[in-house]
Order: structure tokens, then sequence, then C-alpha cells
């Protein structure tokens, strides 16, 4: 959606960035009343709390099902709201989002599983404690069974990333290899959910590297990361199944 970023209060005269407060209410008044003072900009990006502390301070005294049927909630609400494209600027996949969609594609694993193994139980266990720092879990730690949630998370991060690029596009004149790689892109990405994300996670980690070498190559114009974009996504050329 686009908005007038630069927000003036018509009732006190402050002014302030709709897009570091993440609200039309005027921050020194709260008053609602307000005009913009820019030109209407995408912004896709909106500001959304990832606190997982709650869901945390239940982990002696709450089933783990139900820890996980509570963490995928926070992290289904705060991916949600995320988006690429913050007050007209282009932004790469961050680990904050990814890690709140792995937490959401593992906890409902684990919120739906009959039993968990100890490995399992523990992978969910550090997610849900570092994931709203912006933390992963090292591949190698990945349990197999987790393996799909991982590369799911991943898929549909640049999926949404490449859904944004789109709308950040719109008006502009790309080149022939910014578009080409960025439909390459979109063709890896629709190999990795067809197949539920079950690839080798170094794989799905190329994607999401692919992607941010993408989103440096298309807002800073610099065609040596769109050249590197390609050549990562080259390297996935009959490797996903």
């Amino acid at each position: 959606m686009k908005i007038r970023g630069q927000r003036e209060c018509t009732d006190c005269g402050t002014r302030w960035s709709y897009y570091e407060t993440g609200s039309v209410g005027c921050p020194a008044c709260g008053s609602l009343h307000s005009v913009g003072l820019d030109e209407p900009t995408e912004h896709t990006d909106l500001e959304a709390p990832f606190d997982l502390t709650p869901v945390r301070s239940d982990v002696d005294d709450v089933a783990v099902d139900d820890l996980a049927e509570r963490a995928r909630d926070v992290a289904r609400g705060y991916v949600r709201k995320r988006g690429f494209v913050r007050g007209g600027t282009l932004r790469p996949v961050d680990e904050e989002y990814l890690a709140a969609a792995e937490l959401l594609h593992v906890a409902d694993v684990v919120a739906r599983a009959r039993r968990l193994d100890e490995r399992e139980q523990l992978y969910f266990l550090t997610l849900l404690g570092d994931a709203d720092d912006g933390e992963r879990p090292h591949p190698d730690e990945v349990p197999e069974t987790l393996r799909s949630a991982r590369g799911f998370a991943c898929a549909d991060a640049v999926y949404e990333f490449r859904r944004d690029v789109r709308t950040w596009s719109e008006g502009k004149e790309l080149t022939p290899e910014e578009r080409t790689t960025l439909e390459h892109l979109g063709e890896h990405v629709t190999r990795v959910r067809m197949l539920d994300g079950d690839v080798p996670i170094e794989r799905a980690e190329t994607l999401v590297a692919a992607a941010r070498e993408l989103a440096v190559g298309l807002e800073d114009g610099d065609d040596d990361a769109i050249v590197r974009a390609g050549d990562r996504l080259d390297s996935l050329e009959g490797s996903l199944e």
C-alpha cells in the first residue's frame, strides 16, 4: 500500500515519521488528526511486535503441544504484518523474519505431533528461546524430521519477498538481467514449496542468500549483486529434488 509517511499533527503541530512509529497517532499528544506532508510511498513493512516472553514464561507449566500452538500464533501474527518495502525502500529478508517463519512451521509440526523425540523437542525449545532475537539454530542442529519445516520457512519468506519486489518495481524499468533473476527466483521458490520444503537445508539457505543479493542489486542498482544472485540460483539447478 502507499502511504504518506511524514505526518504533522493538526492539533499540536508535532511532526513524525509513520515509518518509525507505525502509527498515525501523534506521539506528543495522542491525537489521531494529522496530515501527510510527502507524496504517497509504497510501504508493506508494518511495525509489529515479536515477543515470545509470555510463551517462554510457561515452559515449565504447559505441555509442549500447547506451547507450540501459542508460539505458532505469535509468529503468524508477526509474519503477517511484516513486509520488505519500507518507505519506498526495498529491504532484504532479515533474520528476525526468517526465525519467525521457521518457528511458525516448526511449531505447527510440534503442535500436531503425537510423539516427539528429545532432539525434536529441544530444537523447538531452542527456537522458542531465540527467535524473537532473530536467531535460528545452526543448520547442523536441525532434526531430519524438521528439515521440511526449515525449508518451507525459507521458501515462504522468499515468496513474500518476491511478491513485494513486484509491488516495489511497479513503474520501474527493470533490466533484462534483473527480470530474469527475479523469474528464476520464483521458479525455485515454487519448486521448494511443491516439495513441501523437503530439500537439503543448504539449498533452502542458498535461496534466501540469492534473494538478499537480489534486494541489494535492485535497491542499489548493483549489477554485481544481481550477477551473484543469478550465480547462486544457477547452483541450485537440478539439485532440489
